[in-house]
């Protein structure tokens, strides 16, 4: 089983035994509460219907615990609240122009996306298999989108910042939510040539936005300052120490950053530039979790990461206030937001590119130029996701639901956009073909050389810079497609 199963069953066992003023100190598990004040809230929920299924899963102290009953339990918990999930895409579906023509309902835009969105690779390894309660989550995320969609404002902040409180890792598109809100509904006019109208700002509509902020934010976190607690709180939610990278890198800058790394210093080591005495012992190929430094290139801190994401969010964000464009300019910065963070964030987690996937899905069905960032985007990082399922049973599975997924996603946008020009490049191709390559090496050939034994992280190398790279060429794709759609280019004068 997944340690997810652990990690939540002792969240369950934490918020249903202990009192509110223990529950980012205790320790017992290695799994300790790390997830804002409503997800721990939620999980105290569960506990109370929990505790009729197995009520030995709520020990503290009954580590790596499980039962029939328990797994039954938290397999059903996730499917329950999917239910958010499909209600939201259903309100998304509501939101994208559904008029291009169709011979049948298959190919509606619509039909599409539903499809795209409900039998999403990633979240259903993620959440159904891998187990993980992402699905109700992104449910707020795209209910919330929907309503910025649909012009209510007040109910898609509020939506947003409960998300906030439930998983922080949804700070990534806050800048998207914060400049879309502000430019759209504190500013309730534009000139003639789409410039901002200053006179039209509303101070009431800011007061209101800042009330659902400060009102969700007092709820969260009030009791815990009450306490005396939110240093504690803040350093669960944002535990820096962890190292720059997840035990398997996520596939983005930092993994490109760290196999340079790795191989110039094995090229020291050859040709003797390097002292072998002062490599520092933490290796980052050492599969855990944990601070290391980098032996040629400099290391990275936290502050480095901050930066080099602030700088990379600047550009979609400036498209945004100066050039909306309605809920496309707002869903193109989301999508930009949540790459560039996953391409420089601190300890970012594979799992984090869904965040980037599940809203590009609302462009794809829209635009030819998007439909192909997309299906490059997606089938690169559903395969970063492969890792998480490693056992033998689990490989013929993965290998089967992504072959349908993508099959599907390819023969549906390539159908609604057949009028068209091709949705990849032919060198687009060749990249996401030798994905096949890849996994037969990694799976099949790799575990039958002596390399496997002195090497074990070499397969996960592989993997995340290949992705790495397809990743990285979607995310600059995308931003270069915005800003020339943004910044059109002035004809010479003759």
């Amino acid at each position: 089983y997944s340690t997810d199963f652990e990690v939540h069953r002792n969240w369950l066992a934490i918020t249903h035994h202990l009192p509110l003023s223990q529950w980012y100190y205790e320790a017992t598990s290695e799994w300790t509460l790390d997830y804002p004040p409503f997800f721990a809230w939620f999980e105290y929920g569960l506990s109370h219907i929990a505790k009729y299924f197995d009520p030995k899963m709520l020990v503290i102290e009954n580590l790596n615990y499980t039962s029939r009953a328990t797994i039954f339990f938290q397999r059903f918990s996730v499917i329950f609240t999917d239910s958010l999930f499909i209600y939201a895409v259903r309100e998304c579906c509501r939101c994208v122009n559904g008029k291009r023509a169709a011979k049948d309902i298959l190919e509606k835009p619509t039909f599409i996306l539903a499809v795209l969105l409900l039998w999403n690779f990633g979240l259903l390894i993620v959440d159904h298999i891998h187990f993980q309660y992402n699905g109700f989550l992104f449910g707020l995320m795209l209910l919330s989108v929907a309503r910025l969609c649909q012009k209510r404002y007040l109910e898609g902040a509020l939506l947003f910042a409960i998300l906030l409180h439930f998983k922080h890792i949804y700070i990534y598109v806050a800048p998207a939510y914060g400049v879309y809100l502000l430019r759209s509904y504190c500013f309730t006019a534009n000139n003639a040539d789409g410039s901002l109208k200053w006179r039209s700002f509303s101070l009431l509509h800011v007061t209101l936005l800042g009330l659902i902020v400060c009102l969700v934010s007092a709820l969260s976190l009030g009791p815990f300052i009450v306490l005396g607690q939110l240093p504690q709180v803040i350093s669960r939610l944002f535990p820096f120490k962890r190292g720059l990278c997840h035990a398997y890198w996520a596939p983005n800058f930092w993994a490109l950053y760290n196999a340079v790394d790795k191989a110039l210093t094995i090229f020291g080591l050859k040709c003797n530039f390097l002292d072998p005495t002062k490599i520092p012992k933490a290796s980052m190929t050492g599969g855990l979790v944990q601070e290391f430094q980098h032996t040629v290139l400099p290391s990275v801190t936290p502050l480095a990461t901050l930066i080099c994401t602030f700088i990379s969010i600047l550009p979609s964000v400036f498209c945004l206030w100066f050039k909306p464009q309605g809920p496309r300019g707002f869903l193109q910065c989301l999508v930009l937001c949540a790459l560039s963070s996953f391409m420089f964030g601190w300890h970012v987690h594979e799992k984090a590119i869904l965040l980037a996937i599940l809203p590009l899905s609302l462009l794809s069905v829209q635009r030819v130029k998007d439909a192909g960032i997309y299906l490059i985007l997606t089938t690169t990082g559903h395969f970063s996701l492969f890792p998480l399922l490693f056992t033998a049973p689990e490989l013929p599975i993965k290998i089967l639901l992504m072959l349908l997924f993508t099959v599907y996603s390819f023969s549906s946008l390539k159908s609604l956009f057949r009028r068209e020009r091709p949705l990849l490049s032919w060198l687009e191709t060749i990249y996401l073909v030798q994905l096949v390559l890849l996994e037969i090496f990694c799976e099949i050939l790799f575990p039958l050389t002596p390399w496997k034994r002195h090497f074990p992280f070499v397969p996960l190398l592989l993997t995340s810079v290949y992705c790495a790279l397809g990743i990285t060429y979607a995310w600059l794709k995308l931003y270069i497609s915005v800003l020339t759609e943004r910044i059109p280019v002035r004809p010479k004068a003759e």
